[in-house]
């Protein structure tokens, strides 16, 4: 059954702490500028996308559909690998920023989250509406792989048949599970670098929607709970943390998947509580793969003197094979 036990991922000696590993590649990693090609599209509640495509120049009817993590953007550079990657191997690829990843706030007061699926569904939809392209597969990192597990698992066996598979990796697919992971003393100093960017994202939405955004005392904020309470919660249509983590955990939703798809999720991952390694629902699972390298962090997976990190090369693999 798909849970892929042995992992042929070796991390480097020299990181073999999960701290180092998260934070060797956003630090010290060299990767080549992509000259993408952005289109805006507008989506249905009257806010937009800003999507940047990276095309191999041949007429080409498959593509990859790659989802950033929290705060991130389609210039990270394990986003920069994975597109160059895939066009190495002649794919088209298309980086989405979630709204107001995009270097401009977008113009609704809400914004994106863990849960949110429906601007997928509307990149999805514009990508067919190019009537070029007949294949699609699905890299989500981190809260853009549990936005990936989300949508390819609510629509179960009624997803376009152009989506042939989707790679997800160093996914908090339980929520409550990785939010309380975060909260240790170890993870601090991530947890205060994404309540400050959050911060930061909420004083410039606040220009224009002085009345709805309340930031006093945001300064003793300290957690994701007290985040997703105070903010993400109300501005997206959630009675509080509790209930958006529910609603938006991917775990929930897995048992549903009816195409190949793979999930990576490191065993020394310091986002990741014991419910993001499904394993029960992955060895009962025609469809749903999970891989669990005893190393290689949050979005990690270093390997040094080599110009792919081992993640793209794995997805990479794990596409062609799909392709029947």
């Amino acid at each position: 059954m798909p849970v892929l036990a042995h992992s042929n991922y070796h991390a480097p000696f020299l990181l073999q702490n999960r701290h180092m590993m998260t934070i060797y590649p956003s630090l010290f990693r060299k990767v080549r500028p992509v000259n993408y090609d952005r289109v805006r599209i507008d989506t249905p509640d009257g806010d937009f996308l800003d999507l940047d495509f990276s095309r191999t120049g041949a007429e080409n009817d498959s593509i990859v559909v790659i989802l950033h993590g929290l705060e991130g953007n389609s210039t990270r550079k394990y986003v920069l690998g994975m597109v160059h990657i895939f066009n190495g191997e002649g794919i088209d690829t298309v980086s989405v920023n979630f709204r107001g990843c995009s270097g401009e706030p977008n113009r609704k007061l809400r914004f994106y989250h863990s849960g949110e699926t429906g601007d997928l569904d509307t990149v999805i939809s514009y990508l067919v509406s190019l009537q070029q392209y007949k294949v699609i597969h699905l890299v989500g990192f981190s809260l853009g792989g549990n936005v990936t597990l989300k949508y390819v698992g609510e629509r179960g066996g009624s997803l376009l048949p152009a989506i042939r598979s989707a790679v997800a990796i160093s996914v908090p697919c339980d929520l409550k599970g990785s939010t309380a992971e975060l909260e240790k003393r170890h993870n601090m100093i991530y947890m205060q670098r994404f309540i400050r960017e959050l911060g930061e994202k909420l004083r410039q939405k606040q220009v224009f929607f002085p009345e709805d955004i309340q930031l006093d005392g945001y300064e003793k904020i300290r957690t994701f709970r007290q985040f997703d309470d105070r903010y993400t919660g109300p501005m997206h249509g959630f009675r509080d943390a509790l209930d958006y983590w529910e609603k938006s955990s991917s775990c929930n939703w897995l048992h549903q998947i009816r195409i190949p798809t793979l999930l990576i999720n490191a065993k020394d991952d310091p986002f990741l509580g014991p419910g993001c390694f499904p394993y029960a629902v992955a060895a009962q699972h025609d469809f749903f793969f999970l891989e669990t390298p005893l190393l290689g962090g949050h979005v990690g997976f270093v390997g040094f003197g080599e110009e792919y990190y081992w993640t793209e090369r794995r997805a990479l693999d794990f596409i062609l094979s799909t392709r029947g």
